[in-house]
């Protein structure tokens, strides 16, 4: 039997032919992969852009994620910041230094997970360009585009006394899972659904779209933390945030039986956990909230403290990109 190729042996040139040519175009590639640069449709005549970066050791473990694993997740931390905004995800360009021995099936993984995420979270995006490079470390880069169809965006900053804070998707699931993973126990066959949700988030990215046309004040992307995210809208906005430690109680009981088997705080999990890349909004009194949305608190004026927990301060704890 032969031996698999690598990255090395194969070069630039077939590396990312071989790759590229698994990817999923369609009706917004104008010009896809193969020149200098992509070119896109633009529709509304404005989009909506951002960027996000994944390093090995620091953002993720080849122990723990396989090519495919690292692929959907590259598609779903950045889609869940178009949605956060209220737009459609349209174009993404990724790019990922790796290290030359890396045999080309793992390349040819991560660009079917590329593709599983974008058929399963965002239907009709597609990967129009990137780049690959020789690294020591893997390093994915990822840049996603979205439409707004005609519709202003959804910023942090609109919140406004009075409204419903309300979130889609989950919480402390991704924390739990990492936890999982961290530990030197068999925990982590116990609870594959947390470990999952870790490995290949799963952001509610329809909702975005939903929470717009619902008129939503203000909404992010909780990839820090809903502490930590639940500040920013509050800083954001000029106002203060409470929270009700009861309708949190929902999110604790998805992950107490794994914090029990660790001996941890699941309520930490939900309030200070980061990854799970759910909506956090806020929507005006009397509107009707989209029903993938749960109500957890209410926008009031600023006080000293920019979020309460049962009007006790909450800290602004959470994941930090720089410190960790």
């Amino acid at each position: 039997m032969s031996q698999e190729s690598t990255l090395a042996n194969l070069g630039e040139s077939e590396s990312l032919r071989r790759t590229i040519g698994r990817l999923i175009q369609g009706e917004y590639t104008l010009v896809g992969p193969g020149d200098d640069a992509a070119v896109v449709r633009a529709p509304d005549g404005k989009f909506v852009v951002t960027t996000d970066t994944m390093i090995e050791n620091h953002d993720f473990k080849l122990e723990w994620s396989t090519g495919f694993d690292l692929g959907y997740k590259a598609i779903a931390t950045n889609v869940s910041d178009v949605a956060a905004m209220g737009a459609r995800p349209t174009a993404l360009v990724v790019a990922i230094a790796l290290p030359s021995t890396t045999n080309i099936s793992w390349l040819e993984a991560f660009a079917d997970g590329l593709n599983a995420a974008i058929t399963e979270l965002a239907p009709g995006a597609e990967v129009v360009g990137g780049d690959i490079a020789n690294s020591d470390l893997v390093f994915v880069s990822v840049t996603a585009h979205g439409d707004l169809d005609g519709r202003e965006p959804v910023l942090r900053s609109g919140a406004k006394v009075g409204d419903v804070l309300a979130v889609a998707g989950t919480l402390g699931r991704a924390a739990a899972g990492l936890a999982l993973l961290q530990s030197d126990t068999d925990a982590k066959s116990a609870f594959d659904d947390l470990v999952a949700i870790q490995l290949r988030p799963q952001p509610p990215v329809a909702s975005g779209v939903a929470a717009s046309l619902a008129g939503a004040t203000s909404m992010l992307d909780i990839s820090d933390g809903l502490a930590r995210d639940a500040h920013r809208i509050a800083k954001a906005s000029g106002v203060s945030i409470q929270i009700n430690s009861k309708d949190l109680q929902g999110f604790e009981a998805g992950v107490e039986q794994a914090a029990m088997r660790l001996a941890v705080s699941a309520s930490d999990w939900v309030r200070f956990g980061g990854e799970d890349h759910s909506l956090l909004a806020t929507f005006p009194e009397g509107v009707v909230i989209p029903r993938e949305f749960k109500p957890i608190g209410l926008v009031v004026e600023q006080t000293d403290h920019l979020v309460t927990l049962d009007g006790i301060e909450l800290q602004q704890n959470g994941w930090d990109s720089i410190r960790g």
